[in-house]
């Protein structure tokens, strides 16, 4: 019986200083790996918290600026109160409760892409 498994979106980046302060200060997440093919090479990263994964990339063609991408999370109203604690000067997202039945926290990073943490009702 065919399987799928999880998804790995690649969203692009232009300036690793605010990739970090934005997905590891803000957004809590960890770097699990960094790859150039030299010293002038753009970045490609992977950083990870919990059970997601995403991958920034600084690669011409590796995503386009305003992707939106829907992060499913339990604990949304803990995790908008640490969001809101860090006091992020570029992002004070809010929480909202849906006509979908979900509650959700929306950010956009640096580059324009947004991510919407939501958990089901």
């Amino acid at each position: 019986m065919p399987k799928l498994g999880t998804v790995t979106p690649i969203l692009r980046m232009f300036d690793t200083v605010k990739a970090r302060e934005f997905y590891l200060n803000f957004l809590g997440f960890k770097v699990r790996f960094e790859h150039r093919f030299d010293d002038n090479a753009p970045l490609y990263m992977g950083v990870a918290r919990d059970g997601c994964e995403l991958h920034l990339s600084e690669h011409h063609g590796d995503g386009s600026p305003g992707a939106n991408i829907r992060i499913e999370a339990t604990g949304i109203i803990e995790l908008h109160r640490e969001f809101k604690a860090k006091n992020y000067r570029f992002n004070r997202p809010g929480l909202e409760t849906t006509p979908w039945q979900t509650k959700e926290v929306t950010v956009i990073d640096p580059f324009g892409n947004r991510l919407t943490f939501f958990e089901r009702d």
